[in-house]
């Protein structure tokens, strides 16, 4: 239930004004953070200390006040302190009465209290209007403009007016707020900092599941073989060799995974004939991932670049090419230029350098320029597409690589194909599937759905 603000000061951001003076209880990082960008916003600030005359590291145009002076000052107040120091706040709850009190604070580890420290701190002062808020936001993030996805404020309390007046104060000094609901919501919003790279833990699963299987596939096949029936000890292609063939193999199929639940919606939404059906669980949370998937790929990507520059300098590499050129010195005899193979060479490069695509893809644009809405509608259709042409490039890619190892019965060692072959099974059904539904028949019913139209609708 709401709390009933009708008895106090007015609590809207005319009753604040542009210069209108917002309380920090806390002198710390994140206090003096805030602070900043507050007095960049227009804010006057006053800091509530419990001792005043230390302020030589605050802002110079901020005022610094014992606890309840500074309180009479404002009517919003950021209590920027742990939960272990509330303790002065119950002594001043006479004071707070009616004043918006925003909640910075985390805890050291998820579900460290029975309840938030959100909600605690209502418990302590039940006359003021607590609000959590901020604590997403790092000190840090504050300094250097919060860029990106820390421009975000998440905010939750059980006062509407309340709540409105502290996004408000987001939006005057340049971040996104984003309403979370009433002050339930509190304990959620304070174990979001402490997940450990939320929305990516499924991705590194996957990416940590494929290279540890390819890796143990090409060691089977090339290392454990080649001993096995040959009677040669190659182990040492384990350190470089391998991890360059698993690179790019698992860098390819996450690129695939990025594309193919978009693929899947694309004909899920087509079967049903309505976009107004919410779409399976799994796939629901398959495409949240997609941009961590899609960073993981780069990353694969990025490492077989450096795993191939430093090829020339490898000793068996430089051993081989000396035996060679002695060998064709003693034959009196020289190689010429195969033009077959500097067509092969030079279009697998080509198709290599899509990496650099990737980069442009999966990298944000400048922020100010992504503000803009018909950018921001530019990029996505933009992407989509540069990112379909990266997959059929990487593909190509791969294939260029093996044209002549795919139909060589010598390349199944044990009946198991070649890792680079399994490696282009989602993909190309990616690449099949995607040229189905850009196919004009498929593509116009797909838009006219996506636009609202059902096919119920005309029956």
């Amino acid at each position: 239930m709401e709390k009933n603000s009708a008895s106090m000061i007015p609590l809207c951001s005319e009753s604040l004004g542009k210069h209108g003076t917002v309380c920090i209880f806390g002198t710390g990082d994140f206090g003096k953070s805030l602070a900043s960008k507050l007095l960049q916003g227009g804010y006057s600030v006053v800091f509530g200390s419990r001792n005043p005359l230390t302020s030589g590291l605050l802002p110079k145009t901020a005022e610094v006040l014992s606890h309840a002076e500074a309180a009479q000052k404002a009517s919003i107040i950021f209590l920027a302190v742990h939960r272990e120091n509330y303790d002065f706040i119950s002594e001043l709850s006479h004071v707070l009465d009616g004043k918006v009190l925003v909640d910075v604070s985390n805890n050291l580890k998820m579900n460290q209290y029975p309840e938030s420290n959100a909600e605690y701190l209502a418990r302590l002062v039940p006359k003021a209007l607590v609000v959590k808020a901020f604590n997403t936001v790092s000190a840090w993030a504050l300094q250097s403009g919060a860029l990106d996805a820390s421009r975000q404020v998440l905010v939750c309390g059980d006062d509407n007016e309340a709540k409105q007046l502290v996004m408000d104060i987001a939006r005057g000094i340049g971040l996104t707020p984003l309403d979370q609901g009433s002050l339930i919501a509190a304990k959620e919003l304070e174990n979001y900092p402490l997940q450990l790279f939320p929305m990516w833990k499924l991705p590194v699963y996957i990416s940590f599941g494929l290279t540890a299987f390819f890796f143990l596939y090409c060691l089977l096949t090339d290392v454990i073989y080649t001993y096995i029936n040959e009677g040669k000890d190659i182990s040492f292609c384990i350190a470089i060799s391998i991890p360059n063939r698993v690179f790019p193999i698992v860098s390819l199929i996450l690129l695939g995974l990025v594309y193919l639940p978009g693929v899947i919606a694309g004909f899920l939404q087509l079967y049903r004939g309505t976009k107004y059906k919410r779409f399976p669980d799994w796939l629901d949370r398959w495409m949240l991932c997609r941009k961590q998937l899609g960073l993981i790929a780069l990353a694969f990507a990025f490492l077989h670049v450096i795993y191939t520059l430093v090829t020339p300098i490898r000793y068996y590499v430089r051993v081989w090419l000396t035996d060679y050129t002695i060998s064709q010195v003693i034959m009196f005899s020289t190689s010429s230029c195969i033009h077959k193979f500097c067509l092969y060479t030079d279009h697998y490069i080509g198709c290599g350098a899509t990496f650099f695509r990737g980069v442009v893809l999966f990298t944000k644009p400048l922020p100010k320029v992504t503000n803009m809405k018909g950018f921001v509608t530019f990029c996505f259709s933009f992407q989509s597409k540069l990112g379909h042409i990266t997959l059929l490039l990487c593909t190509a890619h791969t294939l260029v690589y093996g044209w002549n190892f795919f139909l060589i019965s010598s390349s199944y060692k044990w009946y198991l194909p070649p890792a680079d072959t399994l490696s282009l099974i989602i993909p190309c059904t990616v690449l099949v599937l995607k040229f189905i539904l850009i196919t004009p028949c498929v593509d116009r019913t797909i838009t006219r759905i996506r636009q609202g139209w059902e096919r119920r609708s005309e029956s």
